[in-house]
């Protein structure tokens, strides 16, 4: 049985990813030349919490729901990994168990390199050690920024913000209007409260004043940015 091979779309998400993209050619070719392909439908678990760490795990095509559960036992939408971006290796590094879940969101495809694979890897080529310290910061500086924003934006800019990150990661052309960009991560109201650490009643109400303000227009199949500028405002306001 062939094993399943990124396609020709996957592998330029991959290759243009914005850490990968910085590393030689060689590095690139040793990651790729050991990786492998898996794909799940929407709602399958990739990788649960306390698991073992058996893979390094990059997204390849649609999005990974990285979630916790709550003392409630209610799952909480911590963040989405887009295409182009790896996970999983904090667990590698550090030789303990994985901290979250991970679900594949809408027809998911994940480019996968063995935990032994990373660790040869990561003997063999001193610039992969460098690399991944770039990449541990980047994460602590987003981090950072994250709770700075928690702590110190209302919810209004809160949300502008995640829409903003949320088009450039997701934003594809409207068909009825070029000037418009719709969000192609579909999202409940729900989810996308649970980004931004607020009630989805007070994050519905915010999208409906930014309705009106003619920033995004609500839709039933997700949400299209109407003036992208005016979003950028909004956080500029109270940032």
């Amino acid at each position: 049985m062939h094993e399943p091979m990124l396609t020709i779309e996957e592998r330029e998400a991959i290759n243009a990813g914005r850490w990968f993209s910085t590393l030689s050619p060689s590095l690139r070719h040793d990651i790729l030349r050991c990786a492998f392909v898996r794909r799940y439908k929407d709602g399958q678990i990739i990788a649960a919490r306390g698991d073992p760490p058996d893979s390094w795990i990059a997204c390849a095509k649609g999005a990974v729901r990285v979630s916790s559960i709550s003392i409630s036992g209610k799952q909480i939408t911590l963040t989405y990994v887009e295409p182009g971006i790896w996970f999983g290796d904090v667990s590698i590094l550090d030789g303990d168990r994985r901290t979250h879940d991970a679900y594949a969101h809408g027809d998911c495809t994940i480019l996968c390199v063995a935990t032994a694979d990373f660790r040869k890897i990561l003997a063999t080529h001193v610039e992969f050690y460098d690399a991944m310290l770039r990449l541990q910061s980047r994460r602590i500086r987003q981090l950072y920024g994250l709770v700075e924003d928690l702590n110190t934006l209302p919810l209004r800019s809160r949300l502008a913000k995640q829409l903003l990150h949320l088009v450039r990661s997701y934003g594809v052309p409207s068909l009825s209007n070029h000037h418009e960009i719709r969000i192609s991560l579909q999202l409940a109201q729900e989810e996308l409260a649970q980004l931004v650490g607020a009630s989805r009643q007070r994050v519905n109400q915010e999208l409906k004043a930014m309705e009106r303000e003619e920033a995004i227009r609500v839709e039933a199949n997700g949400l299209v940015i109407r003036d992208r500028e005016r979003l950028m405002r909004i956080v500029e306001l109270n940032d």
